[in-house]
């Protein structure tokens, strides 16, 4: 396959736009430097309308109204803005909860879950806007372009995707000075604050998280510099008095939070305050991505590093040893799914019918105690406790269980093991 007439690179996808039948684009529009500068060349390369769509996922400080109006002056025909809040909280998160998801052991999924819902909303507004394409600005290194692609591949064979951040070869540098060029507004960087063109580091963030890549991140010799800690109170900072907080669940779902029922958008934004007021949620994490590169991130994730402990620790009070040994390896397994972008594999519906098939039970409160970026398990209740503190105290029986079966228990239990020994022992 030849390079086309505009000089693109060769496509080496089905899915990938054939750059001569591009006529109207539906481009994921943040409003930042990447995709306003993306929003002009699109039209200049492509001779293409283009068509913005703007995810509120619970980014914080962005102002809406000013990003629709960035991508109108820039010649965008229209600029959705849609508010996805609760759906993001209801059928992303809640499974994560529900599937206690940590990729490699400590990233909570925030980016991984909102990519597929973002794109699904693109393809739905694609579709409406009469877009043939649609267009990303995820770069060929990361795993959002798989997430985004995929989903609009499995989705809507009939609409092509491209990625001009893949393509057009331009850095920071570049992209800045194409900007300034033609005439697009570049926020400048201000301490404390995030969404700069200009500023240090490279942010994704949500309802669920914040990630931060770029500079002295990529070497693993640098410590954590304190600016990178926009969302996280830093621990040495954070009260010295501890505080204890109490998670209700019904279902495997978050309720409520001391005791007061909260709706699931707010009580995850609550969580989030308050774990952030002590220092919880920062990791400092190697990750092996799904394109074979392994990376460094700075995560900040205060919601997840409350509402999955105590999920896990409420499951594990309910279930039984065989249901928590074998969730695990499930969890994992899920985690691994979205993390690779395949949201929509049916092997993980089925992993969500047996996690709600679990959850029926995971019913209760959870206390945690606060404390300079620590979050520790400190009560459990719950009417589905698979607990009798009878049994559990030293020294007592009870009708379940007599102690004086204990010794033909554990006559047959080692067996094989004492078997086993005495003959590689001889």
């Amino acid at each position: 396959m030849t390079d086309s007439p505009h000089g693109f690179p060769p496509r080496t996808a089905s899915y990938e736009a054939d750059p001569e039948q591009v006529r109207r684009v539906l481009l994921l529009y943040s409003g930042g430097l990447d995709t306003s500068v993306m929003l002009k060349w699109i039209q200049d390369q492509y001779d293409a309308e283009v068509v913005c769509l703007t995810v509120n996922l619970g980014q914080p400080g962005e102002d809406y109204e000013v990003i629709e109006g960035k991508a109108r002056m820039l010649g965008a025909l229209d600029c959705h803005v849609v508010d996805a809040r609760e759906e993001f909280a209801r059928d992303y998160v809640i499974p994560a909860i529900k599937a206690n998801a940590l990729y490699g052991g400590g990233y909570p999924l925030f980016t991984a879950l909102g990519r597929p819902l973002i794109a699904k909303l693109a393809v739905d507004h694609a579709r409406s806007s009469g877009c043939d394409t649609i267009a990303h600005g995820c770069t060929g290194k990361g795993n959002d372009q798989v997430r985004i692609e995929a989903t609009v591949a499995t989705l809507a064979p009939e609409l092509k995707t491209i990625a001009p951040v893949r393509s057009w070869q331009m850095g920071r540098e570049e992209e800045i000075a194409y900007a300034q060029e033609h005439g697009i507004p570049i926020k400048t960087h201000q301490a404390g604050g995030t969404g700069s063109e200009t500023a240090p580091y490279s942010i994704d963030d949500n309802l669920w998280g914040r990630s931060s890549e770029g500079r002295w991140i990529e070497d693993l010799d640098h410590a954590p510099e304190d600016d990178v800690f926009q969302l996280v109170t830093r621990p040495e900072l954070a009260p010295d008095q501890a505080e204890v907080v109490e998670v209700e669940f019904e279902r495997g779902v978050p309720v409520g939070l001391n005791g007061l029922r909260l709706e699931l958008v707010e009580l995850i934004e609550r969580v989030a305050a308050v774990a952030a007021r002590h220092g919880v949620g920062i990791v400092d994490h190697i990750e092996d991505r799904i394109v074979g590169l392994k990376v460094r991130d700075i995560y900040e994730a205060p919601a997840a590093a409350i509402l999955l402990p105590a999920h896990q620790e409420l499951e594990k009070l309910v279930c039984t040893i065989h249901q928590n040994q074998f969730k695990a390896q499930l969890d994992r397994q899920w985690a691994y799914l979205v993390y690779a972008g395949l949201w929509w594999e049916p092997l993980r519906t089925d992993l969500d019918a047996y996690m709600d098939s679990v959850n029926e039970q995971v019913t209760g409160t959870i206390g945690l105690k606060l404390y300079k970026g620590h979050a520790r398990v400190v009560t459990r209740s719950s009417p589905n406790a698979v607990y009798d503190q009878a049994l559990a105290s030293f020294g007592e029986s009870g009708g379940l269980f007599s102690q004086t079966a204990s010794p033909g228990f554990i006559e047959l239990w080692s067996l094989q093991s004492r078997m086993a020994w005495r003959l590689r022992n001889k």
